[in-house]
């Protein structure tokens, strides 16, 4: 065997070997327990009912709005917040409004908010949907419904946040709620998602 063939016999291996992990990986990813992020639900962007607060970002990019239930509760300089506390001050329902930092994108949106909230306070962040191109009263954005567990109190809630891009400037709405009460609460945060307006 001349040192050619047996150059090529080794690559022929390599590569094969390559096919190999990169099918085990596939099919990894397709065993049960590890279920693509589904579809994410279409938004109706729309003004909010009657009876809704409406608070503006400082900067003037963008109006969060709300339902009587939720109450403007304080947070980062630059932000809105709303939340519905249940006994003890427990999150039941919780929006915050906040400027674009500059790092997000459209395009890797889901990613990014994904490491955001593992470098902020998440012990574990996972995708459960996604969707790019949406559109949004005055602008366009990317959106994510992920899952998280606190490092403090490991606490599990659940979130819409969405990246949306206006003619001035992006911001970021975020709509969450306790894992424990999504089926019954994400109807409304995505009411209130929908009704986000960008300037």
């Amino acid at each position: 065997m001349t040192t050619s063939t047996a150059r090529r016999g080794r690559y022929a291996v390599a590569a094969l070997a390559a096919v190999a992990a990169i099918a085990a990986i596939l099919v990894a990813l397709a065993q049960p327990g590890r279920p693509a992020a589904r579809a994410f639900p279409r938004l109706h962007p729309a003004a909010a009912p009657a009876g809704w607060t409406r608070t503006t970002l400082p900067n003037g990019t963008a109006v969060l709005s709300y339902p009587p239930t939720l109450h403007p509760i304080a947070g980062d300089k630059g932000t809105v917040s709303a939340a519905q506390l249940g006994p003890g001050g427990t999150f039941q329902l919780y929006l915050n409004a906040t400027p674009r930092q500059g790092a997000e994108t459209l395009a890797h949106w889901a990613a990014f908010r994904l490491r955001f909230l593992q470098a902020d306070s998440a012990a574990n962040a996972h995708l459960d949907a996604a969707a790019q191109r949406v559109r949004f009263r005055g602008g366009t954005g990317s959106c994510v419904i992920d899952d998280y567990t606190t490092r403090i109190g490991a606490h599990r809630f659940q979130e819409i946040a969405c990246l949306v891009l206006g003619r001035h400037n992006g911001s970021v709405i975020v709509a969450a709620a306790p894992a424990a009460s999504w089926a019954q609460t994400s109807s409304l945060l995505l009411r209130t998602v929908a009704a986000y307006q960008v300037r």
